[in-house]
């Protein structure tokens, strides 16, 4: 009798290996926090962390929605989508937060090159969508007026 449960648990760790042979290696990368890039205290330190020393060009083909006014800065949305081809990373930066870099997503071809989050924001600041696409660094701003601090204020 007690074969049995230790047979169950056998089977169990061997499919959970299997299944971490069968992922591909770019999802387990995606998985992988960008420790420096969010840690740092400027947009310019975020980008370079994570860009290294790409030139950063301003570009029409981003959408960014974000509103003009949030009444609330606990709870901004954001929207950020781009016609670009061959997406690799969309990231959102909002410029005077303690911690710039609020979010960083890693897309392949099998995805949409648009993302919805909500951020939060201390004070008023300049929301930046920058896009890496086909090896290039991409990017578009908006000013958000903040009218109550999310972040500590």
């Amino acid at each position: 009798m007690e074969i049995l449960p230790a047979r169950r648990g056998f089977l169990k760790n061997l499919m959970a290996v299997g299944a971490m042979l069968v992922l591909p290696a770019s999802l387990l990368a995606a998985l992988v926090r960008p420790q420096a890039a969010f840690k740092a205290d400027s947009a310019t330190g975020s980008v370079q962390s994570l860009f290294g020393q790409d030139a950063v060009e301003a570009a029409d083909k981003i959408r960014l929605k974000v509103p003009d006014i949030a009444e609330n800065g606990a709870v901004v949305p954001v929207t950020v989508g781009t016609d670009l081809e061959g997406v690799e990373s969309i990231t959102i930066i909002i410029d005077n937060n303690p911690t710039p870099l609020s979010a960083n997503f890693n897309l392949t071809d099998a995805v949409s090159a648009e993302v919805s989050t909500r951020v939060k924001m201390g004070k008023s600041s300049p929301v930046r969508a920058v896009v890496k696409a086909q090896g290039k660094v991409y990017y578009t701003t908006k000013e958000v007026k903040v009218t109550i601090g999310g972040c500590g204020g």
